[in-house]
């Protein structure tokens, strides 16, 4: 069994006061993948820098608070690498991904965007370069016999059932035609090849929703937006026999704005 966990922190450093610590000694998880750390590697305190029983990468962005992931792995990755191969994007600490045996796991912050900015042009110039490199990554897997597991904050609302008040927010950003369609293509068996490995297990219904903004009662109403994926090779994802969103039980009891979105795969 590989049990695989991805949470956006929200800040490392801030989850670390608010119960990230417990959360994390308490884990069965074998992978973890972080997502908007925005620290530097020396910022972080000890128990989040390097906890014992893990093996750590951290790829913070060279803009100093911003973005920033991270792959916690219980066993020694074969092979790290941080980056896509692109210019404008392998230092803005959005992708990181390790080897370890028979699967490579990939920790992604795609950005946020907002219409009508340079924001939303930075997230359409990264998701035109991510998609081919998906596309070479899984090719390059299946000729080794690996399967490939791309988890983290996609920032995409893929379907109507990922957003409670998908109505109100089909002109934002996160929930664009275009920003969806580009989903698809990652989704789409011709074009990307990868699975939605939650909605593949949940196809039913609204959610499960994995981010609630902190503004109103969100959390409380449970009006939040899934945003948060495992997408994975078909072989990986065939062999997913449990998904599961770690919510809080109470608005106080959050670390994070985002839940941690927990996979069991079987052998």
């Amino acid at each position: 069994m590989l049990t695989v966990t991805s949470v956006n922190v929200n800040g490392l450093r801030a989850a670390a006061k608010k119960g990230f610590v417990p959360w994390l000694a308490g884990t069965d998880a074998d992978v973890l993948c972080l997502q908007e750390v925005r620290a530097e590697t020396a910022q972080l305190p000890a128990e989040v820098r390097e906890p014992a029983g893990w093996h750590v990468v951290h790829a913070p962005a060279a803009a100093k608070g911003r973005a920033g992931v991270s792959l916690y792995t219980r066993q020694e990755p074969e092979r790290v690498q941080v980056g896509f191969g692109s210019a404008e994007f392998d230092d803005s600490g959005r992708y990181v991904e390790a080897d370890l045996p028979g699967v490579t796991v990939a920790s992604l912050y795609l950005p946020s965007g907002e219409v009508g900015t340079e924001r939303q042009d930075e997230k359409e110039r990264f998701m035109a370069e991510f998609l081919p490199y998906l596309v070479g990554l899984r090719e390059r897997a299946a000729a080794a016999g690996r399967e490939v597991l791309v988890c983290g904050d996609w920032n995409i609302a893929h379907q109507e059932a990922d957003l409670k008040n998908w109505k109100a927010n089909q002109k934002k950003s996160g929930f664009l035609p275009e920003e969806r369609s580009w989903l698809s293509a990652v989704l789409d068996a011709e074009q990307g090849g990868y699975v939605d490995v939650v909605r593949a297990l949940h196809p039913e219904g609204e959610g499960p929703y994995s981010w609630w903004s902190y503004r109103g009662r969100a959390f409380d109403n449970d009006a939040g937006w899934r945003i948060d994926y495992h997408v994975s090779t078909p072989g990986l994802a065939a062999r997913a026999v449990k998904a599961y969103v770690e919510r809080a039980t109470s608005y106080d009891q959050r670390w994070s704005d985002h839940a941690p979105v927990t996979v069991a795969y079987g052998a």
